[in-house]
Parts: structure tokens; sequence; C-alpha cells
């Protein structure tokens, strides 16, 4: 969904057409999930932190003032609830990531290279758990969710500097990580 057609979706919602929130909730419902696995790796807590987003939106979307901002807006609002199921529960993330590689086709997959790359995303998600909160969250918006650094700004009204910056120490970080634990990390996108 461009930004453009969010936009007009939400201002319907917001006139009051209840059901055209619909297109939202099924637009936007795979990619709050995909959010939220990142930071769980669980697939009951991604669906759980996804459904409470959609609810969240429907409730407050009359309250959003710039409706240009839609997409940083929802993403605020997962954040948030992934940050407080994180504080209720007291835990990390504990399950293994099942990414695959962006540009390794499902066809091209076989049982020695799908294990690997469930071995490495495990590996990856482990390291993700080691990053600091801020940290963490910058480098899964930008890594698994493709946002721009002014998009990651608004979504955690912070600077777009510093998304920048937390967004290079999160790499490093991560880098470091996965060297001690021998891993090659030439796959970390710096851009």
């Amino acid at each position: 969904m461009e930004k453009q057609h969010d936009s007009y979706v939400a201002e319907f919602v917001q006139n009051g057409h209840d059901k055209s929130f619909q297109i939202i909730a099924e637009h936007w419902y795979p990619a709050i999930y995909r959010f939220a696995y990142s930071y769980f790796g669980n697939r009951d807590d991604a669906s759980e932190i996804a459904q409470k987003t959609l609810i969240k939106v429907y409730q407050n979307i009359r309250s959003l003032k710039e409706v240009g901002s839609f997409k940083s807006w929802i993403y605020r609002i997962a954040n948030n609830l992934c940050l407080d199921e994180l504080k209720r529960a007291g835990r990390r993330k504990s399950e293994s990531l099942s990414l695959i590689p962006k540009e390794l086709k499902l066809s091209e997959l076989t049982p020695v290279t799908e294990i690997e790359s469930k071995e490495l995303n495990s590996l990856i998600h482990q390291a993700l758990n080691r990053l600091p909160e801020e940290v963490r969250a910058v480098v899964i918006l930008k890594q698994f969710e493709e946002m721009t650094f002014s998009e990651i700004g608004d979504t955690l009204q912070i600077p777009e500097g510093t998304a920048k910056t937390r967004m290079y120490k999160g790499l490093d970080l991560l880098g470091s990580i996965l060297k001690q634990w021998n891993i090659e990390t030439d796959y970390l996108n710096y851009d």
C-alpha cells in the first residue's frame, strides 16, 4: 500500500467509514506480525502484538493528526507494544527466526540450505537479543522492515541522525557478537 493510499484509507476511516478499516487491517497485519516476530521469535507473541496493534490503531485513528505519517504511527504503536510486552514478561526473545535470505528463492532451497538458513537466522536472532533495546529497534526497522532513516526517526520519535547513529552502533555490535561466534558478517548492510 502506498503512502498516499494509506493516507486516503486512514482519512476515510477517520470520517466514519469504519468498514474501510478492513483494508488497513488486511494490508498491515503481515508487516506488523513480521516486525513483532523479529522481537520475539514466537508466532503466538507476534500474532498477539499484531492484533493489539490493529485494535489500538482502530481505537485511536481519529486522533491521528497527520494521516501522511500513518506508517510511522502504526510502527510506533507496534514497537511500544513490543517493548511493553518485553518489560511485562521480563524476558527476551527465545525462539529462532525463520527468515529466509531475500536473495534465496523458495524453489532454490534444498534441505541443506534450509537448515543452514535457519541456523544462521537463529544465531542472528540470538545476537539481536544482546543489543540494547533502542539500538535493536532501529536495526529491526532498517534491516527487516527496510524503512528509511527518516521513517525510523518518525516511528521512534528520534532525530534522523540519532537513528543513523543507533543503526551503525547496532550493526557494529551485531558484527562483533557474530565475529566472536566465528560467523561471517559480510551480509550486514550498513546503508
